[in-house]
């Protein structure tokens, strides 16, 4: 859902509640364009299911023999045609999907341990198991696997499932690049995260002597009026429950001193320097084969069926594809106005386009929804002949989306998502690794490119967003526009979303909205912290 600008009506206020309102839930007279069955059955063959195929008949000497079933993610149309087995997609049981693939996890298969850990942490509509969780992701981290630490390190940043631990998750997301633990790059990051607990460390050890003092005060006053009152027995508890009290909190204190001890300390490292003219030269030349091909899926949902028309997508769209084409030597594809069918079609045939070094940008302009099942809450992209919420027909989910771009072959994918709830496309937290404060020179950009990247920029969190506020365009796209369109070099996400949200934020402000672009990884979709990066055609200048 996108929202209107109420800055020229004369109570504004009350008419951005009201347009909120309508935009996140509205609709307008419908119109009988129902879906058929050969289209039904069209759309339930483009999901993406955990398939068993048959096992491969083998012949050693004159033996012949069967292999296991060999687990994978395909579409279920895919699967049919293999001879594969699979369960209907059931949001409310991951069992299905857990039976897929446990044997090969039980049997140390590295990929099907980090695939049952999302399973276990998505819980599939469920409540979430962030234990189990832990217990695969570390099975598959272990064994070197990028995905499994970088998932099990977005475990230790949030807390969930496992004690929070900032330097743990900063170490496996080092590991997750490949990076030698004495690297300047690793250690610059380091650093930061070390201090920040030191301080945090020695606030609390500081905080506890003043309990102790105010504590043993007080024990010192008690033991005094019991000399005077001798046999007090009220007094005597007092003192023995205060004495209590101090021996816990300098067992805390304790405790943190030994955490507080034990943190690394480095010698404060200083940043590799950003490339010089000569790189970007070097970049821009062998662009290809670095970066390898670009490729762009962008979408424009504007004149909705059933739902409120919104302003600005399709003019968000065709700006946005003709910057990435011209500029940036994409090859793109435009979608405006598109059903169901064409947006998951579209998606589902992106599986024969890219290649393994290549890159994908997906824009989806238009309104957005969400549901709430169990413990979790879904998001889903609205086609133009999506029905109005709370009925789901028609609705493209984010599952369907992360499942597809878990499948892709791409090395590095980005989704930027201008609509309603973009922003529960996941539920990584932000970026800890070094965040805005990258520098690309060579030895940075050997261990990004080498890692998948699938990342998410969205327009706002899990809320209503913008349709204007940007001179024709969404506040968000304009701000999109503007940042690559400025650009001169070579630029990573990370930077995209430093420069952008600023804007993002004073424009909605101007109209007097709050709203927050994020920018993180998308973890069910195979990320391993890799990066997204945009090279100009004429970045040699």
């Amino acid at each position: 859902m996108r929202l209107y600008s109420p800055k020229l009506l004369q109570q504004p206020a009350l008419f951005l509640v009201s347009l909120l309102l309508v935009a996140c839930g509205g609709s307008i007279a419908t119109v009988d364009d129902s879906e058929p069955s050969t289209a039904a059955s069209m759309v339930e063959g483009l999901q993406v299911v955990d398939c068993l195929l048959p096992g491969q008949v083998r012949r050693l000497g004159n033996s012949t023999y069967v292999t296991p079933r060999r687990p994978t993610r395909t579409t279920a149309a895919d699967c049919g045609i293999r001879g594969g087995e699979f369960v209907a997609y059931d949001r409310a049981d991951y069992k299905t999907a857990l039976n897929v693939w446990m044997a090969a996890a039980e049997a140390g298969d590295a990929d099907a341990q980090a695939n049952v850990g999302e399973i276990f942490e998505q819980g599939h509509g469920g409540k979430p198991n962030y234990t189990a969780a832990a217990v695969w992701y570390n099975k598959a981290a272990e064994q070197g696997n990028a995905r499994g630490q970088f998932n099990l390190g977005t475990l230790y940043e949030q807390g969930l499932g496992v004690e929070k631990d900032m330097l743990r998750a900063l170490n496996l997301y080092r590991k997750a690049w490949g990076m030698p633990e004495d690297d300047v790059i690793f250690q610059s990051a380091a650093y930061e995260q070390q201090k920040a607990l030191r301080d945090q460390l020695q606030q609390q050890i500081t905080a506890k002597d003043s309990q102790i003092k105010l504590l043993g005060q007080q024990v010192d006053q008690l033991q005094s009026n019991l000399k005077l009152a001798e046999e007090d027995t009220a007094l005597q508890d007092q003192i023995a429950q205060l004495k209590k009290w101090i021996a816990d909190i300098q067992t805390e204190q304790l405790d943190a001193r030994k955490h507080y001890a034990s943190l690394p300390v480095f010698r404060k490292p200083t940043a590799p320097s950003g490339f010089t003219e000569r790189d970007q030269e070097d970049f821009s030349n062998e662009r290809e084969s670095k970066f390898g091909k670009y490729y762009a899926l962008v979408i424009g949902n504007q004149d909705y069926h059933r739902l409120d028309k919104l302003n600005s997508p399709r003019y968000d769209a065709s700006r946005v594809a003709d910057l990435l084409e011209n500029k940036y030597g994409f090859s793109v594809r435009v979608l405006l106005d598109a059903s169901n069918i064409a947006v998951m079609q579209a998606i589902n045939d992106l599986n024969d386009t890219v290649g393994e070094n290549d890159n994908l940008l997906i824009y989806y302009a238009g309104h957005g929804s969400r549901i709430q099942s169990g413990d979790l809450e879904s998001g889903y992209w609205l086609p133009v002949n999506a029905d109005p919420p709370p009925t789901d027909t028609f609705w493209v989910s984010n599952e369907f989306i992360t499942r597809h771009l878990a499948r892709l072959k791409a090395k590095r994918i980005m989704v930027v998502a201008d609509s309603c709830y973009a922003g529960l496309l996941s539920s990584a937290p932000g970026y800890l690794f070094l965040g805005d404060k990258a520098h690309y020179d060579d030895e940075y950009m050997r261990y990004k490119l080498s890692k998948k990247a699938r990342l998410l920029l969205s327009s706002g969190a899990d809320k209503p967003v913008l349709d204007n506020a940007g001179n024709g365009h969404s506040v968000f796209a304009r701000a999109f526009i503007d940042v690559l369109e400025n650009n001169q070099k070579i630029m990573a996400g990370p930077d995209l979303y430093t420069q952008l949200k600023g804007k993002v934020e004073a424009g909605a402000k101007s109209v007097g909205f709050d709203q927050q672009p994020e920018f993180k990884a998308m973890k069910g979709a195979g990320h391993e912290v890799g990066d997204f990066f945009f090279v100009p055609v004429n970045s040699a200048g």
